[in-house]
């Protein structure tokens, strides 16, 4: 199995204590010694948790971000996520750029995404999807 990258809606789940998740995190640690999440999954859980002044729950999230991975950004990135931004659009479908940048970077990687949105992600040509939330990891 690739490697994955953690979408913002399962490492959420995950620091809420969901069962199914945390057991497919440590399935997944056993075979892999770290979990890779986007710059942008970044962005948007430090930006949620100041916004709501959870600094404790901050703390604990850099504690966890110190052991993993955030993959950046690169111009890769963004041309890929343009490219996907192109395609879907000309589609007539519109997927937030949030999103694309996150699709962009598992694909840019060759990564597995994982989420819950699978709904959406499903839109994105060339993405891996597995959702951690509904089933276990393999």
């Amino acid at each position: 199995m690739n490697r994955a990258l953690i979408d913002t809606d399962i490492l959420s789940y995950y620091f809420k204590g969901d069962n199914t998740v945390i057991y497919n995190f440590e399935k997944y640690l056993q075979q892999y010694d770290y979990i890779e999440i986007s710059l942008i999954t970044y962005y948007e859980i430090t930006g949620g948790l100041m916004a709501k002044n959870a600094f404790k729950q901050l703390t604990v999230f850099e504690e966890f971000i110190s052991l993993n991975i955030v993959l950046p950004m690169t111009e890769r990135t963004a041309k890929i996520s343009a490219e996907l931004y192109s395609t879907l659009r000309q589609g007539g479908q519109i997927i937030d750029d949030i999103d694309l940048l996150i699709a962009g970077t598992a694909i840019e990687n060759d990564l597995i995404m994982v989420t819950n949105n699978e709904n959406h992600f499903r839109k994105i040509p060339g993405l891996k999807i597995e959702n951690w939330k509904k089933s276990q990891f393999h």
